[in-house]
């Protein structure tokens, strides 16, 4: 059956005209003044089995619900013990699915706390709250993620089940829809601010030795020319490490 006319209401759901007819495709909410207790009871009979509920209709009549249940990512288990080896001190989930449904996922990936059927605007004030306490990284893939992903401290967008618009708003982009990576990057920034130190560190003892020498008298051209570039190459070099950086 064709459609046309495609539009995404962000953070509730989709419409589309199919034979001269406006459908919806999304929360329930949409038909929250219309819905009878026999849909309201199965709509809730779905959240509490652990589903997030479509609801399908025209715009103004429901017609028809699914449940639909995401699979935990077979890697995540692995991934969360490895950031708590890193010292990531809380993990949240913010979702727009239903409570229930969040709270399943949360309890088998081991998340410490749920904010679920949010929107993207309320995912952003959430971050926002945490970042009056913490320092936050926030990962996400789909378009309700683009909002906090950019408001983030830092924003891990995945690319292989990702939109377009997250990779955008992100500042770090998996290549690939697993989510192993996932300690690597935060391992690798913390060696490269480790470098990043060290390196300041030794230019500034650099500096401060061929300084001292002037006084005395005993810095020559060469002395100061290799110093300097010395410095640069030292630095140069201990950056390289990194390279051999393993995930």
């Amino acid at each position: 059956m064709d459609s046309e006319d495609h539009r995404n209401q962000v953070g509730n759901g989709v419409t589309a005209i199919i034979a001269n007819e406006r459908y919806f495709a999304g929360k329930p909410a949409h038909y929250e003044e219309t819905l009878t207790e026999v849909q309201r009871q199965h709509i809730e009979a779905q959240k509490q089995a652990g589903q997030t509920v479509i609801a399908i209709g025209t715009l103004t009549e429901l017609i028809g619900i699914i449940g639909v249940a995401d699979e935990l990512r077979e890697d995540l288990p692995t991934v969360m013990n490895k950031l708590n080896q890193l010292g990531i001190k809380e993990k949240m989930l913010l979702t727009g699915d239903n409570q229930q449904t969040a709270e399943v996922i949360a309890k088998q990936a081991a998340i410490d706390h749920v904010y679920a059927e949010l929107l993207p605007a309320d995912k952003m004030t959430s971050i926002a709250a945490m970042q009056k306490k913490h320092h936050v990284a926030m990962v996400g893939d789909g378009i309700n993620d683009a909002p906090a992903l950019a408001a983030a401290d830092l924003g891990i967008a995945v690319k292989g089940a990702g939109t377009d618009t997250a990779m955008e708003a992100a500042d770090v982009v998996l290549m690939a829809e697993s989510l192993e990576k996932l300690p690597f990057v935060f391992r690798l920034s913390k060696r490269t601010m480790q470098i990043i130190k060290q390196n300041i560190i030794f230019a500034i003892i650099i500096k401060a030795l061929a300084f001292a020498l002037v006084f005395p008298g005993w810095m020559t051209l060469w002395m100061a020319v290799l110093s300097d570039s010395g410095a640069a190459v030292l630095v140069v070099l201990n950056a390289l490490r990194l390279v051999r950086t393993k995930d």
